[in-house]
């Protein structure tokens, strides 16, 4: 009994019943002729809702479903979660689901609409989480409120039980951009298509030619004697270390869409990392802030990628400036031989870079160093606005200065020969997969 009680609820069809036969009583104060009327609609009322009450908790009566998630969220990304319902009663039912979502998502009146015609027809519900931080998410119960077509009184089934979800960096990500970059020749929007260079690379075979293929490489004698045309074909170089080095201090905490920057670096670390080790290079990661962060030296075996994403998923931002000599020193003691180091970081003004510029001088003469740094998008934004004062045009004024400053690093940078990237953070993947495969392509790695 106190079971059935404690998943008994009254909807606001039957506050709006009710309060109108109370409105109705104080009225027959006045007009008494309606108040044996009233008395009988009271009756009436109490008998519909012991009918509705019978006909959802009889034995026959039952909602049965169960959540399904992903294994791992991935972080930044839409995660799908698929809710399936079925119904033992012949009833027509309705049903409202309220899913008890992780708390950080700080969704207090999420709730899905799901309707039964007829016995045992299953039903799905299907909604998306996109998760903005990295770690542990906890879902509740999911709680299925089935109705009747009276619909004056509501039962509560549990459907789902309490579970635990990980939000690792964007494995979605890191799979969409994998198949992309393997293409010799990519017409996928974003991926740049690289003219070849050169031949600095291992002859791999001979094959049919295609449109795009570089006539250079076209061989002559096998053309003979097939009279088609024929190319060959060359390998990348391989077996070349591949850094991902993470700035993890408070200037990567600028958040973006929900996300701060260390996230945007993490999810595209995670990218290059996987297409570097797909292209048979070896990858490795160091992140720093006031102090050494994780190292993992650049390896290619089947488990590198695994202990990079469970390094990635652990790092935490860090209230400090970053330590620019101890990176120096990593270059020289961690990273063994000349390799390719993707640094993620951000300057916001051209003094924030001249400080460190003298290290990154010394660590692009060691290794080829790729500076990759943000747009800062709202300001980016708030200057394509019209200005309809003098302050506005004042306030415009200073942001496009500080768009100016940020393209004035880059060409800094340029002319002391450092490769850089400056970036949208919703671009910040393909922009770096490009820059990898380019400077690739071009045999400098």
């Amino acid at each position: 009994m106190i079971q059935t009680i404690k998943n008994l609820y009254l909807t606001n069809r039957f506050f709006l019943l009710f309060g109108g036969i109370i409105a109705l009583f104080c009225l027959s104060f006045a007009v008494q002729i309606l108040f044996p009327l009233v008395q009988a609609l009271l009756i009436v009322a109490v008998v519909i809702v012991l009918i509705d009450v019978i006909l959802l908790f009889n034995r026959n009566f039952e909602v049965t479903g169960k959540r399904q998630v992903p294994k791992i969220f991935s972080l930044g990304d839409e995660n799908p979660i698929t809710l399936s319902f079925e119904s033992k009663s012949n009833l027509p039912v309705h049903l409202t689901i309220i899913d008890e979502l992780p708390e950080q998502f700080q969704e207090r009146d999420f709730s899905l609409k799901v309707f039964f015609s007829n016995k045992k027809k299953a039903r799905l519900a299907k909604y998306n989480l996109r998760p903005t931080t990295r770690g542990e998410y906890q879902f509740g119960h999911a709680n299925a409120f089935a109705a009747t077509q009276i619909g004056l009184i509501q039962r509560r089934f549990q459907i789902a039980e309490p579970q635990i979800v990980s939000v690792y960096p964007s494995v979605q990500q890191m799979k969409k951009y994998e198949l992309k970059a393997m293409q010799r020749i990519s017409h996928f929007q974003g991926i740049k298509k690289i003219r070849r260079l050169g031949h600095s690379y291992e002859f791999e075979q001979i094959k049919n030619y295609v449109k795009g293929d570089d006539y250079r490489s076209v061989n002559w004698k096998a053309t003979g004697r097939r009279s088609e045309l024929m190319v060959n074909q060359y390998e990348d170089e391989r077996a070349q270390q591949v850094y991902v080095v993470i700035d993890k201090s408070r200037v990567m905490k600028m958040p973006f869409e929900g996300m701060n920057l260390l996230d945007y670096a993490i999810n595209s670390g995670l990218v290059i990392t996987n297409i570097a080790l797909q292209k048979h290079d070896k990858a490795g990661l160091l992140t720093f802030s006031d102090k050494m962060g994780t190292v993992i030296r650049a390896e290619r075996n089947p488990v590198q990628l695994r202990k990079i994403m469970t390094a990635l998923y652990n790092e935490k931002e860090r209230h400090f400036e970053a330590n620019y000599e101890l990176l120096y020193y990593a270059s020289r003691s961690v990273i063994k031989g000349r390799s390719l180091i993707l640094l993620y970081t951000n300057f916001e003004s051209m003094y924030a870079m001249e400080r460190v510029l003298p290290i990154l001088r010394k660590i692009n003469r060691l290794h080829l160093l790729v500076v990759i740094f943000f747009e800062n998008t709202e300001i980016a934004d708030f200057i394509e606005g019209k200005a309809d004062d003098t302050e506005s045009i004042y306030i415009q004024t200073v942001a496009r200065g500080f768009i100016t400053e940020k393209r004035q690093i880059v060409s800094t940078l340029r002319k002391y020969g450092i490769q850089t990237i400056l970036t949208r953070p919703e671009d910040l993947s393909v922009n770096t997969v490009n820059k990898y495969l380019e400077l690739k392509s071009r045999g400098m790695i």
